[in-house]
């Protein structure tokens, strides 16, 4: 039988950027991502990456050139893919821990 409980615990975390960090997960094309951002996260270019997950706390500011939409913690994030939904993030509590599930 694979794996079927992930253990984060275990996992060590990942810092790409100031104020980002993240454990990941993969299995064959998919990953489950945990991740946090901190108020001290800038994001500087657009993303145009799809994203689907969860906030588990705070509060996530995304801005889609100029449509701000608020996630609190208990809402499900649906961002397709491309450049007609290209966003940035921006915290708006001091922690932001959201988890993702992304094809790789």
């Amino acid at each position: 039988m694979e794996q079927c409980k992930i253990d984060f615990s275990l996992i060590p975390w990942e810092m790409p950027a100031v104020g980002v960090r993240f454990k990941v997960y993969k299995h064959k094309g998919t990953r489950l991502r945990l991740l946090e951002f901190t108020d001290e996260f800038t994001e500087t270019d657009w993303c145009t990456k799809g994203h689907v997950g969860y906030i588990l706390e705070g509060r996530l500011e995304v801005n889609f050139g100029g449509n701000e939409v608020v996630f609190n913690a208990g809402d499900g994030v649906f961002i397709p893919a491309g450049e007609k939904d290209k966003h940035m993030g921006r915290p708006l509590t001091k922690v932001v821990k959201m988890i993702f599930v992304e094809d790789v």
